[in-house]
């Protein structure tokens, strides 16, 4: 058996990756571009598939305490596979975005335990009344 040169190798695995790039263009969500509006306060990202979606920008890691003018200055990275904030230091990916992830799933459950809802407050009227969290043992 001949062994393939590395030259040979290293063309066969960039068109092997330039074909999964041109693969994933084509039926990944990609942002063809994207703007803050401000009056709305809302993120607004048309798709390359002609979709388009907005978000809270106060929903993601990073941008919640962030001002009009730090949200605005944003660029669209990676043919399109994400938003990124220099000045802000946050990266967004736009598959994560469509599928509700707006940060680490750290944050994502710190996030959840804020909700608020009227089943939440009775819950935790419920334990209160019952003497609140049962002490840990051990």
């Amino acid at each position: 058996m001949v062994e393939p040169r590395t030259a040979d190798l290293s063309e066969a695995q960039l068109a092997a990756a330039e074909e999964r790039g041109r693969i994933a263009a084509q039926i990944e969500p990609r942002a063809a571009s994207a703007r803050y509006d401000r009056r709305r306060g809302r993120m607004v990202v048309s798709l390359t598939n002609g979709c388009s979606f907005t978000f809270p920008p106060h929903l993601a890691q990073g941008l919640e305490e962030a001002s009009d003018d730090e949200l605005a200055a944003f660029e669209v990275l990676g043919n399109g596979y994400g938003l990124h904030w220099e000045g802000l230091d946050v990266d967004l990916s736009i598959p994560g975005l469509l599928a509700g992830l707006f940060g680490t799933s750290t944050y994502m459950a710190r996030r959840a335990g804020q909700a608020r809802s009227v089943a939440k407050a009775a819950a935790a009227r419920a334990n209160g009344a019952k003497g609140g969290r049962p002490r840990k043992s051990g």
